[in-house]
C-alpha cells in the first residue's frame, strides 16, 4: 500500500511539509492565490518536454484538474538539506476527459486510473518562495497509461 507524507508529519522539515501541503491545496485543488504565494516571481520549472515559467506550469495543473476526476499531488521520500528539497512525487485520476498538452497533441479519455510518478528537485530562494524545480518522469509510460499506441522506433 502506498504511502504518502502528512502535511502533519513532524519527521520532517516545516518546508518539507509545506511542500506536501501545497500539493493537496493549490495543485490538485484550485487555488491560485496560494500556489502564487507559494512561487517566486522568477519560478524556472525544467521538465522533460521543455522549459516552464509559472503561468505555463499553472495552467497543466489547470488541465491535469480538468482531465482526470479525483485528481492527486501527493509526495512520498523527501530528502532536505538548505534550499533544496529532492523527493519522488505522485500525481494521478481517473481519466475522464481530453487531456492536452502531450508530446503527441490532445489524447482522448479511457476512464481508468492514472498514475505519474516524479522524480523532483525543487530550490527555494532566500525568501523562502520556490525558485526552480527539475522534474523527471517516463514520458513513454506516462503516454502508456494515457492509452497513446506506441510505434516501435525502426532502426
Amino acid at each position: 500500500m502506498t504511502h504518502f507524507i502528512s502535511p502533519d508529519d513532524t519527521r520532517y522539515d516545516v518546508r518539507s511539509r509545506a511542500l506536501v501541503r501545497i500539493g493537496r491545496d493549490a495543485i490538485s485543488k484550485e487555488n491560485p492565490g496560494a500556489l502564487r504565494a507559494y512561487f517566486s516571481e522568477d519560478f524556472a520549472f525544467h521538465g522533460p518536454d521543455g522549459d516552464l515559467g509559472f503561468e505555463e506550469l499553472s495552467s497543466f495543473f489547470s488541465q491535469m484538474r480538468n482531465a482526470f476526476t479525483d485528481y492527486y499531488c501527493e509526495r512520498y521520500e523527501i530528502v532536505s538539506a538548505g534550499n533544496l528539497i529532492g523527493c519522488r512525487t505522485e500525481m494521478g485520476g481517473i481519466f475522464e476527459n481530453p487531456f492536452d498538452p502531450t508530446p503527441v497533441g490532445t489524447v482522448q479519455p479511457h476512464g481508468k486510473k492514472v498514475t505519474l510518478t516524479l522524480i523532483n528537485m525543487f530550490r527555494y530562494d532566500e525568501d523562502g518562495r520556490l525558485a526552480e524545480e527539475w522534474v523527471q518522469y517516463d514520458n513513454l509510460e506516462w503516454l502508456r497509461q494515457l492509452g497513446v499506441g506506441l510505434v516501435p522506433a525502426s532502426y
